[in-house]
């Protein structure tokens, strides 16, 4: 919401708030874009806060070396994070914004697996169970389109903190073509056009990153979808993959609906909020999916052989 309503400079100083302890800002204060970007601030530290506990937590509890690895890195995501949120705020550049917002991604998608290896139900997944032959697919598509979400994000990001109406205003066809006209001349009349509406100008790297964005919506369809179906067509699929993917694919269709309306409507902000927030529920679940997929995965040169999950135990003193 600070980026879609463009108030990410409503409160002008870090770590302070309009020179008050963040934590101590008047409540009566909290108008208009303030609210968004304060807000913002105390979420922020809520889930630096909780991410402290959760590493400490792991640290002290957990026999995975790797997870209490992850649980560090974790720490240092979110450390790394509130730095660059505080100096796109004094520094005023439009590179980091960009940069928060993929690793806000990185640090979801690394917490849900973190969530996830923690469970039971991690634990209780039959790791090497399906041979190479028949789940190498399913784990490379799962594994693939997770990766091209997040570069999705990644362009999403771009389009948004250039804080511009966007490059292309129509869809499904793109001003008026399935491929447009970027040639000077098209340009000189697409600004030409949008002048006269009082929109920002374009260049045509403004367009083509726009429709960059569309064919990574067309990858992530085709691999969706092709996930849903190879599990339906793997009769001894854990049942949990085939729930997933379901889900992965109602989502897909409603990410699509989302990104119709962002566009028709020059990315009016609720739209454009709902169609974030979308996209990362679509990135966790990927994660998810393709964390699953990879554990009971066996590859062809550990077929036939177990592969336990080695637990050392941690003893408190004291």
């Amino acid at each position: 919401m600070v980026t879609s309503k463009g108030v990410g400079l409503a409160v002008p100083d870090w770590p302070t708030t309009f020179g008050y302890n963040m934590f101590l800002f008047p409540i009566s204060q909290w108008v208009g874009g303030i609210f968004f970007e304060h807000t913002h601030r105390l979420i922020a530290s809520t889930v630096g806060f909780l991410t402290i506990v959760l590493a400490a937590w792991l640290y002290c509890v957990e026999g995975r070396r790797w997870l209490r690895t992850l649980g560090f890195c974790a720490l240092a995501a979110v450390v790394l994070q509130g730095v660059l949120g505080g100096l796109r705020v004094t520094m005023l550049k439009d590179e980091i914004g960009i940069f928060h917002a993929c690793l806000a991604q990185a640090f979801l998608g690394l917490i849900v697996f973190i969530a996830l290896a923690t469970t039971k139900f991690w634990r209780s997944l039959p790791a090497g169970t399906f041979e190479s032959k028949r789940w190498h697919p399913i784990a490379t598509v799962a594994v693939a389109t997770t990766l091209v979400i997040y570069f999705q994000l990644a362009l999403g990001a771009t389009m948004r903190h250039q804080h511009r109406d966007l490059a292309i205003l129509d869809f499904p066809t793109a001003n008026g073509a399935w491929l447009p006209d970027t040639s000077a001349d098209a340009l000189a009349a697409i600004n030409k056009w949008r002048d006269a509406r009082a929109l920002s100008d374009v260049t045509a790297f403004q367009i083509w990153l726009q429709m960059a964005h569309r064919f990574g919506a067309v990858l992530i369809s085709i691999g969706v979808i092709a996930l849903f179906l190879l599990l339906r067509r793997t009769k001894d699929a854990p049942l949990v993959l085939r729930r997933l993917s379901t889900w992965w694919l109602g989502l897909l269709l409603l990410q699509l609906a989302l990104g119709a309306g962002t566009i028709w409507s020059n990315k009016a902000a609720d739209i454009a909020t709902a169609h974030v927030a979308v996209g990362a529920t679509m990135l966790s679940l990927g994660v998810s999916i393709s964390a699953i997929s990879c554990r009971i995965w066996r590859p062809r040169r550990e077929e036939g052989m177990e592969i336990p999950e080695v637990e050392t135990k941690r003893v408190a003193i004291g």
